[in-house]
C-alpha cells in the first residue's frame, strides 16, 4: 500500500467489511515516535528558501525522508519547520 521509504509502511493494517463495498483494507493509527530519545545526529539552522526534502536528501541521502525531521522536532505540519529563518531544527538518524 506504501513505499517502504513511507512513514506508514511499518504501521499494522486491519480490514473492515462493508454491507455494499466488501472488503475495506486500511492503516491502524500512527504515532508521533518520543523524539526526546532519538539519536540527534546535528541540528541544522534553517536559511531562506530552504526545503525538507532538500534538507534531508542532504543529511540523510533520501529526501523522502522529511517527516523524520518532522518526528524528531516533534512536528506535525512539515511547513512549520522551514517558516521562520535562524530556526534550528534537529536531524535525527533515522530509526530501523
Amino acid at each position: 500500500m506504501f513505499d517502504k521509504n513511507s512513514r506508514y509502511y511499518t504501521i499494522k493494517e486491519a480490514t473492515i467489511t462493508g454491507k455494499d463495498t466488501g472488503i475495506i483494507v486500511y492503516k491502524k493509527r500512527r504515532f508521533i515516535p518520543d523524539g526526546e530519545n532519538m539519536t540527534i545526529l546535528l541540528e541544522h539552522t534553517i536559511t531562506q528558501g530552504e526545503r525538507l526534502d532538500n534538507i534531508t536528501a542532504f543529511y540523510l541521502g533520501d529526501p523522502t525522508q522529511f517527516w523524520r525531521l518532522c518526528d524528531s522536532n516533534l512536528i506535525l505540519n512539515p511547513e512549520e519547520l522551514t517558516k521562520d529563518i535562524g530556526r534550528r531544527i534537529k536531524v535525527a538518524m533515522p530509526g530501523l
